[in-house]
C-alpha cells in the first residue's frame, strides 16, 4: 500500500520502537494525570479542566475533545471503583489503548506542547499554539494581538484579528524634512516635505554610509523611499565638481516579479529623470542591446535575469560598475525561487572579495521571524545596519479576518466563499467603503463579479453597489465604458462592479483603475497583478479562494506569502483611512497555515540543496571554482550556510554531526563532490575525484547559459542523435525536467483531443494525450499553431511549455552546432524559429509580416501555391490579378523586397594540404525596414560536408542595418581539409530568427590543386654527442667551457656542416634548442676560413637586437677580440665605427636602408655572412622586408663573384623546402627537426574559452591560469604571456586576489622581508612595485630598463616565482624574443 519508498521509513520506525512507545504513553500520561486534568485546585475534573482551558475572550471557556474523552473515561473509571489515573493493575494498558484510538494527533501533540500560556490565552489551530499578547503588540513570534476572536459559523470558521495598536503620531523632530537633503537631490523627493518615521530612522546608515542594509518593514511602511535613499547616496559617492559620473556605476534593483519591476522603473525613471539618470527594465519581456545596457545607471530585473547576465561572464564590464545592489522582497529566500536570490548575492559578495570592490547590498523583506541570519547572509552589520519594524510601524493599522471554510464538497464550498466574500463587500459597503476582491484567475474575475451582482439582485441590495447619479461626471464615465470593446466590463458597471486582469487591454485596466480610483466603480474585482503592478489601496480587500494554479507544479498550490502580504499591503488608503480591513477565505485546513504567516511563526528556511548541480555547474563556467575546496568556500556564502548551522535537523544533519564538525566543512565538501558527480554523470564536467579538480564542458557551459537543469541534459545525452526528425525532437524536449510537474486532467482530455482533431498537432505525440509528456507535446505543438485553448488550468500550461520551449530549442541546437551536426543543427534552429515566431516552416514565409498583409490574403497565397520563388517571378499588378484582388499586390510585392535574402559568392584558397581559407562575398538583395528589421539581423554561416554530414565551420555573423547600405560585405574564415577530398562542400547562410530566409551555394572541389606534399622533417640521428674538443681551437673552447661539456644532439648533428663548411644553412628547431649557438659556429668557421669577412645578424626586434648586444658584447667578442655594432633605429654608429667591426647585428628595416646603396659602402661589400634569426616571420608582416634583404644580398654576391653564407634560425616549418631553395641552400645544409625534438621534453594543456570580446574573454582565463600553476608548477618558475602591455597588469592583480582567497597571499614570493625591502625600494614602476610585493613581476615594453632587468634577475634567481609579459604587435611575447629564462611553467593567455 505504502509503496517501496517505505520500506526505509517503516525500517526506521521499528529501530525506534522503543522510543517511540515511551514518547506515545509519556503523552497519554500527561493526558490522563492530575497534572493536565486539574490545575492544582479541589473542584472536580471537568471544572479544573475548564480552569486549564485556552481563553479567547472574557466569559469564554472551550472544551477540547481529549478533556471531554478524559471526563467521559473518568465516570467509567468511578463506576468500577477506581480514580482516574489509578487504574487497576493490567486495566491501564486497556485504558491508554482506548485513549489513543479517541484522540486525534493534533491533541497528542497539544501535551507535549504544554498548558495555556497563563498571561493572556492562546490559540490552537491545525497544530500550532498562538499565543495572545497582554498589550495588543506583535512584536513576537506566535503571538496575536489582544482582543483576537475565533467566531465559529455555519460552514465555516473565523478569526478575526484586530488591528495592531499604532505608534503615537511621530514629531517633526522625529522626522527627517527633504529640505536637509543637498538641492539636486531633492528632485528625487518632488512632493514630499518629510521622509516617515521608518525612513528618517534609517536616512543616517542609509545616507551617510556604504553599509550594508536589511530592512524588515510592513508592506506600505516605505521601503521604495529607503532603496531611493541608498541611490541617491551612490549617485553622491560618484559626483564630481557637481557633475554625475554616469559611466562610473550601475545601479541594479532586483524585483522579484516583472509587474513589480516594470512598476520600480516607472517610479524611480520618473524621479531620477531630474538628475539625467536613465533607468531601465531588462527582464523577460523588455530586452536590453549592449549600448543601451551601458548607457543606463539603473538596472531594474528579476532574480532570474541577473543570474543570467552575471553567470554568462559576457556582461563582466556592467558587473564589475555595479556598485549599489537592492533586492526587494528578500524573504523570497524561503520560496522556490530563493536558491536563484542566493546564487547572486553569494556571487556579488565573492566578488566584492575577489575585486577589492565595494558593491554595497541593501535587503528590503517584509517582516521576518529570524531577520538576524538573513543579515548574516547579507553580510549586515546587526548592531548599524539591521532594522526590523513590527506591524504598530504600518501607516494604516490593518484589521484582519481569516476564515476557514469546513464543508469538503467543493461544490458547496465555492458557494459558501462567494456567500462570505458578499457578505463582506456587503458590510464595507454599508459603512461606506470601496473594495477590492482578489480572485486567482483571469475567467474567475468575471464570474466571482458576476455572482456578487446576482446575490445583490437577489437579496435587494444593488443599491449599495451603486454609485450617485447626480454626480456630473458619471455620464462621461458611462460614455468611456460604452466605447469599450469588452463586453464583460461594460455589464459589471451597471451594477457598480468592475474587473481588472493582465488579459485585458492596457487602455480597459487603465480606465478601470481611473474609474476605481474616483468613486465610480465601488467593488474591483481582480487578480493579483494589480496588487504587484499598481499602487491603487481600498479600504477593504478580500481574498477569494487561495487554491493558485502554478504551470510550473502542474498542480493547484497555496497562494504564497509574497502575494498575501501584496495585497493586504493594499488595504487602507493612507490619505484618508485610520484603519484598513483585509480578509482572507480559504480552507479551514489552511486557516493556521495563514496565520502563522501573519505571525511569522517559521522561521524561512534555504532552498539551494535542490538547485546545487545545476548552481554549481554556473560557477565552474564562470570560473570563480575550479575544484572541491574553492566550491566548498563557494557555498559558506550561501544562505544555506547560516541556516544549517543554525538549523541542522531540517537540512539531515544531526545534532552528533554538528558537534563533531561544528563549521560544517566536511558536509559542504561532502555536499560539493555530490553535486560533481552529479554534473559528471550529466557530462556537464569532468570531476576528478582523486584531486578535486573540476573542468567545465560545452555541454556544461551550454546549460548555465541556457538555465537547462542538469536533469534534462542527462535526457538530451541519450536522446539526441545526428539524425533526428522533428517527432524525436518534441517528444525530446516535452521530456525535460522543466516539464516534470505538468498534471494530466480528466476534465481536460477532451479539450486536448479536440486540438489533434483540428490539425492543430501534425507531429503525433509520443505517450498519447493520458501522458504528461505527450501532453507537454500537444501544448508546444498547440502554441505554434496559435490553436486557442478555453481551460483555464490549460492554457496556463500552454503559457508555462511556451516560456520555456524556445530556450530549450536554442539549447539544443548550440549542442548540435558544438558537436557538428549538419541535419541535426539546421533542423533544430528551424524548431527555434517555429517557436519565437509561431509558425511552421512549411506555412507561407510571408506570414512573417502578419502586420502589412491580412490573414485573407495570406490564407490565399497558400491556397493558389503562391510560394515565394513564383512570386519574385510576378509583377504587382500580376500578383493583385492572380489574387483577383488588385490593390494586394503593391503589398504583396513590398514585403517581397523587404524579406531578407542575400546574394553569395565564395573563393577558395588552399593553405596547406590540410587547411584552406574561404573568402565570402556578401550581397544584401532586400530593403531594410527599421520595424520589420530592427537595427540588426543575425545570420548562420556554416560549411557542411554532405559526403559525412558534417559541420566544418560554423559562426555567427550579423548583419547591420548600415551594413546592409554598404552592399557588398567581405568574410573570411579558414577550413579543414581531408584527402581523399569531397566532392563539393555547400556554403549556407541562415537566418536566426527569419523562417525560409537562407542561401546556399555549392563550392566544388573537384580538380582544387593543392600545395605539393613536403619532404618530412630531418630526423634526429642518435649520434654521441660531440665534446667541446670538438672545435679544435682553445680560444674557442674556453668560450663555452663551465658552460656545458658536450653540444646538444641538434648541434652535433649540424655541427660538420655548420662549422666545417660554408654551405648556407637553414635550421628550424624548437626554441631553446641552442640556434645561436649554432650561429656561433657558423661565426667561427667565417673567421677561419675567411677572417676579413664581416658577420650581418639581422634580428627582428630591437628587444633581441640588445639581449645579442649584452650576451656576445661580454662572452664571445671581448673573449675572442671582436668588435661589435648595434644598427638600430635607436643607436646609428659612425662610419670608421662600422668598417671596423667584425660583427653588425641590426633589425631588417636598418640593414634594408643601408644595403640599398651597396656600391658606396665598403662594409657592405665585405659581408661573408648572414645571419637572419626567427627567419619564419616571412610570413608576417616584416616578411616584405626580409625578403628584399635576401635578394638584394644575393643579387651582390652574384654581381662581385663574392659567396656570401646565408644561415636562417627558425621554428620547425612546414614548407623548408622552399625556404631553402630560395636561400640557396643545398640539402646538405637543410635541418628541419620536428617540433617535438627538444633537448627538454615539453608537456602542452590547452583550454579554449569561447567569448566574441576581449576583456570578458580574458578576464575569464585568469582563474584557469591560477589553478594551472597551483596544478602544474605549485613551487617552480611560471612564465605567464598576455597579449598587451595592460592586460600583464590585470592578470597580476587577478592572480594576486586568487592567491589571497586561498589565504597563501605571499606563495609566489621565496626571499625574505628584508630583501623584498631592498628590491621595492629600486623599482620605479607603481603597479611592478606592487605586484612584487605578493611574487609576481611584470615584464613588457612600458617597463624602465631598470625595472625590466630587475625583474629578469629576480626571476632567474627564482626569487619571485610568476612572472608577467605583454605582447609586441607581432603577436608573440616580448620577453620570449628578448630573455633567455628557464621555467618550469609557462602559461599563454592568448586568443587567436
Amino acid at each position: 500500500l505504502l509503496g517501496d519508498a517505505a520500506f526505509d521509513q517503516v525500517g526506521m520506525l521499528l529501530e525506534r520502537r522503543r522510543y517511540l512507545f515511551e514518547a506515545l504513553r509519556k503523552a497519554l500520561a500527561k493526558l490522563s494525570g492530575p497534572d493536565y486534568a486539574a490545575t492544582g485546585g479541589d473542584g472536580p475534573p471537568a471544572a479544573a479542566a475548564a480552569s486549564n482551558m485556552p481563553s479567547y475572550a472574557p466569559g469564554v471557556t472551550i472544551t477540547s475533545s481529549s478533556q471531554k474523552l478524559m471526563a467521559k473515561m473518568g465516570r467509567k473509571q468511578q463506576k468500577k471503583g477506581v480514580g482516574v489515573g489509578k487504574a487497576a493493575a493490567g486495566a491501564d494498558l486497556d485504558a491508554e489503548l482506548e485513549l489513543l484510538q479517541s484522540l486525534t494527533w493534533d491533541e497528542l501533540l497539544s501535551s507535549e506542547v504544554g498548558v495555556k500560556d497563563r498571561r493572556g490565552g492562546s490559540l490552537w489551530l491545525g497544530g500550532m499554539q498562538f499565543a495572545m499578547a497582554d498589550d495588543g503588540g506583535l512584536a513576537t513570534r506566535n503571538v496575536l494581538p489582544k482582543g483576537t476572536k475565533r467566531i465559529t459559523q455555519k460552514g465555516y470558521e473565523e478569526v478575526k484579528v484586530p488591528a495592531v495598536q499604532g505608534l503615537p503620531a511621530p514629531t517633526q523632530d522625529e522626522l527627517v524634512p527633504i529640505s536637509s537633503l543637498e538641492p539636486w537631490a531633492q528632485a528625487a523627493f518632488s512632493g514630499y516635505k518629510t521622509l516617515n518615521r521608518i525612513q528618517s530612522r534609517i536616512f543616517n546608515t542609509a545616507y551617510y554610509s556604504n553599509e550594508n542594509l536589511l530592512v524588515c518593514a510592513p508592506t506600505g511602511a516605505g521601503k521604495t523611499n529607503i532603496a531611493m535613499i541608498t541611490v541617491l547616496r551612490e549617485v553622491a559617492a560618484n559626483m564630481s565638481n557637481g557633475t554625475i559620473q554616469k559611466d562610473h556605476f550601475k545601479i541594479v534593483y532586483v524585483a522579484p516579479m516583472k509587474a513589480l519591476a516594470a512598476e520600480v522603473t516607472t517610479n524611480f525613471g520618473k524621479r531620477l529623470a531630474p538628475l539625467g539618470l536613465v533607468v531601465k527594465e531588462l527582464t523577460g519581456d523588455m530586452q536590453l542591446s549592449k549600448r543601451e545596457l551601458s548607457e543606463t545607471q539603473m538596472i531594474v530585473t528579476t532574480p532570474e535575469k541577473w543570474d543570467v547576465i552575471t553567470r554568462k561572464g559576457g556582461d563582466v564590464a556592467v558587473a564589475a560598475l555595479v556598485k549599489l545592489l537592492i533586492i526587494d522582497e528578500v524573504h523570497l529566500l524561503n520560496d522556490e525561487r530563493g536558491p536563484v536570490i542566493e546564487t547572486i548575492i553569494a556571487r556579488t559578495l565573492r566578488q566584492v572579495e575577489a575585486s577589492q570592490s565595494m558593491i554595497r547590498i541593501v535587503g528590503l523583506s517584509a517582516t521576518l521571524p529570524n531577520y538576524q541570519d538573513v543579515a548574516t547572509f547579507l553580510r549586515v552589520n546587526s548592531s548599524s545596519g539591521l532594522f526590523h519594524f513590527d506591524a504598530s510601524y504600518r501607516p494604516v493599522p490593518l484589521e484582519m479576518s481569516f476564515v476557514g471554510v469546513t464543508i469538503a464538497n467543493m461544490t458547496a464550498r465555492n458557494s459558501m466563499m462567494n456567500q462570505i466574500c458578499y457578505d463582506k463587500v456587503v458590510d464595507s459597503l454599508k459603512r461606506g467603503h470601496q473594495v477590492m476582491v482578489f480572485v486567482h484567475s483571469r475567467k474567475d474575475t468575471g464570474k466571482t463579479g458576476r455572482v456578487l451582482g446576482d446575490l445583490a439582485a437577489k437579496n435587494g441590495e444593488t443599491h449599495l453597489f451603486e454609485t450617485e447619479g447626480d454626480d456630473p461626471r458619471r455620464g462621461l464615465a458611462v460614455k468611456e465604458v460604452n466605447k469599450s470593446r469588452n463586453r464583460e466590463l461594460q455589464e459589471l458597471f451597471q451594477s457598480g462592479l468592475g474587473l481588472h486582469h493582465a488579459g485585458m487591454l492596457r487602455s480597459d485596466r487603465n480606465l478601470t483603475e481611473r474609474l476605481f480610483a474616483d468613486g465610480f466603480i465601488k467593488v474591483l474585482v481582480c487578480t493579483a497583478t494589480l496588487a504587484w503592478g499598481v499602487n491603487l489601496p481600498a479600504h477593504t480587500v478580500i481574498i477569494k479562494g487561495t487554491q493558485v494554479y502554478d504551470a510550473k507544479k502542474g498542480t493547484f498550490t497555496e497562494l504564497g506569502m509574497l502575494d498575501v502580504q501584496q495585497i493586504f499591503g493594499r488595504a487602507g488608503r493612507p490619505q484618508f483611512d485610520t484603519s484598513g480591513e483585509a480578509t482572507i477565505v480559504t480552507a479551514h485546513s489552511k486557516l493556521a497555515h495563514y496565520l502563522g504567516m501573519l505571525t511569522h511563526a517559521t522561521p524561512i528556511e534555504s532552498q539551494f540543496k535542490s538547485l546545487l548541480p545545476d548552481n554549481l555547474n554556473a560557477e565552474l563556467v564562470l570560473g570563480t571554482v575550479t575544484n572541491v575546496k574553492e566550491a566548498a568556500t563557494w557555498l559558506t556564502y550561501s544562505y544555506l550556510y547560516v541556516r544549517m548551522t543554525k538549523n541542522p535537523l531540517v537540512y539531515g544533519i544531526t545534532y552528533e554531526q554538528l558537534l563533531a564538525d561544528p563549521t560544517l566543512t566536511h558536509y559542504c565538501r561532502d555536499l560539493i563532490i555530490d553535486a560533481a558527480k552529479q554534473l559528471h554523470a550529466a557530462k556537464m564536467a569532468v570531476f576528478d575525484e582523486r584531486t578535486g579538480n573540476m573542468f567545465v564542458t560545452e555541454l556544461g557551459r551550454v546549460a548555465s547559459h541556457f538555465y537547462i537543469r542538469y536533469q534534462s541534459i542527462i535526457v538530451f545525452n541519450e536522446r539526441l542523435k545526428e539524425h533526428v526528425s522533428w517527432a524525436d525532437v518534441l517528444g525530446m524536449i516535452s521530456l525535460s525536467s522543466e516539464f516534470e510537474n505538468i498534471m494530466v486532467r480528466e476534465e481536460e482530455l477532451p479539450e486536448v483531443e479536440n486540438l489533434i482533431r483540428q490539425g492543430a498537432i501534425p507531429h503525433a505525440p509520443k505517450g498519447g494525450v493520458e501522458n504528461k509528456h505527450g501532453k507537454a507535446n500537444i501544448l508546444i505543438q498547440a502554441y505554434i499553431s496559435r490553436a486557442r485553448v478555453e481551460s483555464f488550468s490549460l492554457t496556463a500550461d500552454l503559457m508555462y511549455v511556451a516560456s520555456n520551449a524556445p530556450r530549450i530549442a536554442r539549447a539544443l541546437f548550440e549542442i548540435a552546432v558544438r558537436r557538428k551536426w549538419n541535419t541535426a543543427a539546421g533542423m533544430l534552429l528551424e524548431l527555434c524559429k517555429s517557436l519565437e515566431l509561431r509558425l511552421w516552416p512549411d506555412q507561407h514565409p510571408l506570414r512573417q509580416m502578419e502586420a502589412a498583409l491580412t490573414p485573407e490574403l495570406l490564407w490565399k497565397m497558400e491556397e493558389r501555391g503562391l510560394t515565394i520563388e513564383r512570386l519574385d517571378d510576378m509583377s504587382a499588378s500580376e500578383i493583385g490579378a492572380f489574387l483577383r484582388h488588385p490593390a494586394a499586390g503593391d503589398k504583396i510585392r513590398g514585403c517581397l523586397d523587404a524579406f531578407p535574402r542575400l546574394g553569395l559568392e565564395a573563393s577558395l584558397h588552399p593553405i596547406t594540404r590540410g587547411v584552406a581559407r574561404i573568402q565570402l562575398t556578401i550581397t544584401p538583395q532586400f530593403s531594410w525596414r527599421d520595424r520589420l528589421h530592427g537595427g540588426a539581423l543575425r545570420w548562420w554561416v556554416w560549411v557542411e560536408d554532405p559526403s559525412v554530414d558534417r559541420l566544418h565551420h560554423v559562426e555567427s555573423w550579423t548583419l547591420t542595418k548600415k551594413m546592409a547600405s554598404e552592399e557588398v560585405q567581405k568574410l573570411g574564415f579558414t577550413i579543414p581539409l581531408a584527402e581523399p577530398l569531397p566532392g563539393q562542400y555547400f556554403i549556407r547562410l541562415v537566418s536566426d530568427n527569419w523562417l525560409q530566409a537562407e542561401e546556399v551555394l555549392e563550392v566544388s572541389l573537384a580538380g582544387l590543386q593543392l600545395p605539393s606534399r613536403g619532404p618530412p622533417h630531418t630526423e634526429l640521428l642518435d649520434l654521441d654527442p660531440l665534446p667541446l674538443e670538438a672545435l679544435g681551437k682553445e680560444q674557442y673552447i674556453d668560450l663555452y667551457r663551465g658552460r656545458f661539456t658536450h653540444f646538444n644532439p641538434i648541434q652535433t648533428q649540424a655541427f660538420h656542416t655548420l662549422y666545417h663548411t660554408d654551405e648556407s644553412v637553414l635550421l628550424g628547431a624548437p626554441t631553446g634548442s641552442g640556434k645561436t649557438i649554432s650561429s656561433e659556429l657558423t661565426m667561427m668557421r667565417l673567421w677561419k676560413a675567411h677572417p676579413e669577412d664581416k658577420v650581418i645578424y639581422i634580428a627582428p626586434l630591437k628587444a633581441l637586437v640588445r639581449e645579442r648586444m649584452n650576451d656576445w658584447g661580454k662572452g664571445l667578442c671581448r673573449r675572442l677580440g671582436k668588435k661589435l655594432v648595434e644598427l638600430t633605429g635607436d643607436y646609428t654608429p659612425d662610419l670608421a665605427a662600422l668598417l671596423a667591426a667584425d660583427i653588425i647585428i641590426a633589425t631588417p628595416e636598418k640593414w634594408d636602408g643601408i644595403s640599398r646603396n651597396w656600391q658606396s659602402r665598403g662594409y657592405v661589400k665585405k659581408v661573408g655572412l648572414l645571419v637572419i634569426d626567427e627567419i619564419h616571420l616571412l610570413g608576417a608582416d616584416r616578411g616584405p622586408i626580409l625578403e628584399v634583404i635576401v635578394s638584394r644580398m644575393r643579387y651582390i654576391a652574384a654581381s662581385m663573384n663574392r659567396p656570401i653564407r646565408f644561415v636562417g634560425l627558425s621554428t620547425a616549418l612546414a614548407n623548408a623546402h622552399d625556404l631553402a631553395d630560395w636561400l640557396g641552400t643545398s640539402s646538405a645544409g637543410l635541418f628541419n627537426f620536428k617540433p617535438s625534438v627538444r633537448p627538454v621534453p615539453l608537456e602542452a594543456h590547452m583550454q579554449g574559452f569561447p567569448g566574441k570580446f576581449y576583456c570578458p574573454r580574458m578576464a575569464s582565463m585568469n582563474k584557469p591560469a591560477y589553478a594551472a600553476i597551483q596544478v602544474h608548477s605549485p613551487l617552480k618558475p611560471v612564465l605567464v604571456f598576455v597579449a598587451s602591455r595592460r592586460q600583464t597588469r590585470l592578470t597580476a592583480l587577478d592572480l594576486i586576489s586568487y592567491a589571497a582567497a586561498d589565504e597563501r597571499p605571499i606563495q609566489f614570493v621565496h626571499m625574505t622581508p628584508q630583501e623584498l625591502t631592498n628590491v621595492l625600494s629600486r623599482v620605479r614602476d607603481a603597479s611592478l612595485r606592487h605586484c612584487l610585493q605578493f611574487g609576481v613581476g611584470l615584464h613588457h615594453a612600458g617597463l624602465g630598463e631598470g625595472d625590466r632587468q630587475l625583474v629578469e634577475s629576480l626571476f632567474v634567481t627564482q626569487q619571485i616565482q610568476v612572472g608577467h609579459q605583454g605582447a609586441a604587435v607581432t603577436a608573440c611575447s616580448l620577453m620570449h624574443w628578448q630573455t633567455m629564462l628557464c621555467c618550469f611553467h609557462c602559461k599563454r593567455l592568448w586568443y587567436h
